[in-house]
């Protein structure tokens, strides 16, 4: 069964930076690629980024472009999103999931696994 846990949230100003990690375990982590959503009180759980399992290919929500850069070690078996420019409108708690499809995808049910999140508030 796979494990995903995430770190590296917390308390931000605006204009500030985070790194989230989310380690993976459980299967061979190249099998899958990886997705980034984010979800704020009262809203649906939206996507932010995704990558390939090679770390080849990434694709972001148009909001993160510029901003968010999401990455991955696969020799760590982790999976990090790089956030700059922060703003109050980023603050959610975010959620790494893993899919078995291999492709770099927007859509939550093509996701098999999903991590428990970690708390991001940016103040303003």
């Amino acid at each position: 069964q796979v494990q995903l846990v995430e770190s590296g949230g917390g308390l931000v100003q605006a204009g500030g930076s985070l790194r989230l990690s989310c380690t993976f375990s459980g299967r061979t982590f190249t099998d899958y690629s990886m997705g980034w959503f984010r979800q704020a009180p009262g809203t649906e759980r939206d996507f932010v980024a995704s990558i390939t399992s090679d770390g080849g290919t990434t694709y972001n929500v148009d909001s993160a472009s510029g901003r968010f850069t999401v990455s991955r070690d696969n020799d760590m078996n982790t999976v990090y999103l790089r956030m700059n420019s922060l703003k109050p409108e980023d603050t959610a708690v975010y959620y790494c999931a893993a899919s078995s499809s291999g492709a770099v995808t927007p859509i939550r049910d093509l996701y098999d696994y999903w991590g428990r999140g970690t708390q991001v508030t940016v103040s303003s």
